[in-house]
């Protein structure tokens, strides 16, 4: 074995006779530890966040869509044409509104969609929060509806009850309004659950201001990205009238707010790991001056400066390496788990921490990234063995008759 790493490895398993040596190379283990747990566990719940917003809550509303400013009559050959584009994988006909929901005497504003439900199978996420009996339900003769838990929950409304939908006065027109029966609940845990009601196309449609006409065309795209040019692509193919629109003018504020979080978090975090490493400086400063008579001999018998340099650098790295390793495992194990330990948190205490009217979400989603781990272990590797290079230079400089003088 290779002599600086072998010392090295002693004295970093060695017992010491300086208490505070001890001492401090535990503090430094276990700030190490403290800094990469806090940073991984931050990067996944941002990393958490930025995959709801794209798969859930952008699941439920178009990530672009085209409008016709005296609607849409003939969907069907507007819907071959955009399918037709290869960076978008399907289409579905819509109606949007804004309508009061009112049930014994409690109202609440909902913004209503009425979708195609065979064609939004495969742009949306609806299916996912619908049985299929339920989704059977968007056939039926009855006006039926579906409501966002929050919704449902002020209202007051179970399954099966009837529900008053009005549509306000526009252009001249009277208010319109018909009775719906709720046919289920969506509980997506996200701010939509305060405004989401969906219904069959043609009886939200009857509500509408062009009652024979849809909306307009809501777009799945294979890359949330490109939505811009699709829509801009489109448009210039479609001519006058057409409009359009896409998710980085609706969310798009939200997504770039989780980016910047992320990013600033993340930097406060690095700081803690920076801290830690400097934790490792003071650890090998007070190592050296504690091993003073034992540099000497070594020295004496024919080390290097520089292998003593490298004795003080592999001490210190493998204080970082075991600080970085133990970081990652009880980041993992936090990030994985602070979902339920959240939830248990509000059960026990009566609280709720992630209110949809604040929050994006209700809950705290968390994913592991491998970058993120490379990234994570990868910079407290670095500044740990950034941290070593002072105090074993330092090391490598004393002097050997100097040192045995007072041994």
């Amino acid at each position: 074995m290779n002599l600086p790493l072998f010392i090295g490895l002693r004295y970093t398993r060695a017992k010491r006779k300086s208490q505070l040596v001890s001492f401090l190379s535990a503090v430094s283990i276990s700030g190490m530890t403290v800094g990469v747990a806090l940073l991984l566990m931050v990067l996944s719940v941002m990393n958490g966040f930025d995959r709801e917003l794209r798969e859930r809550i952008l699941g439920l509303v178009p990530q672009a869509a085209i409008f016709h400013q005296q609607g849409i009559d003939d969907w069907q050959r507007l819907k071959l044409q955009l399918d037709s584009n290869p960076h978008i994988i399907a289409s579905s006909p819509f109606v949007k509104l804004d309508a009061l929901a009112s049930h014994q005497g409690k109202t609440s504003a909902v913004t209503l969609w009425g979708v195609d439900a065979e064609s939004e199978k495969s742009v949306g996420l609806i299916a996912d929060y619908l049985s299929e009996d339920q989704f059977t339900l968007f056939s039926a003769e009855e006006p039926v509806v579906f409501l966002g838990a929050a919704i449902a929950e002020k209202l007051r409304a179970k399954v099966g009850e009837t529900l008053l939908l009005v549509a306000p006065a526009r252009a001249g027109n009277p208010a319109a309004l018909s009775y719906f029966t709720l046919g289920g609940i969506i509980n997506t845990q996200t701010e939509l659950d305060g405004a989401l009601a969906i219904s069959s196309l043609q009886h939200a449609g009857a509500l509408s201001l062009h009652r024979e006409r849809v909306g307009g065309m809501r777009l799945k795209l294979s890359d949330l990205f490109l939505a811009p040019r699709v829509v801009n692509y489109e448009l210039s193919r479609l001519g006058s009238g057409y409009y359009g629109t896409n998710w980085t003018r609706t969310h798009g504020n939200l997504y770039h707010a989780i980016h910047m979080s992320k990013q600033m978090v993340g930097l406060l975090m690095l700081l803690i790991v920076g801290i830690a490493a400097f934790n490792v400086v003071s650890t090998l400063v007070i190592v050296v001056v504690d091993k003073q008579g034992d540099i000497a001999i070594l020295r004496t018998l024919g080390a290097s400066s520089r292998n003593i340099m490298a004795i003080f650098v592999v001490q210190g790295s493998l204080i970082g390496a075991i600080g970085t390793a133990l970081g990652l495992v009880v980041g993992g194990l936090l990030s994985l788990g602070i979902q339920d330990f959240v939830s248990f948190l509000e059960q026990l205490l009566g609280l709720r921490f992630l209110h949809s009217d604040v929050y994006p979400l209700t809950y705290l989603p968390t994913e592991i990234l491998l970058s993120d781990v490379l990234y994570v272990a990868g910079t407290a590797l670095a500044l740990s063995f950034l941290a070593t290079l002072y105090p074993a230079w330092r090391a490598s400089r004393i002097q050997p008759a100097a040192a045995l003088r007072y041994e």
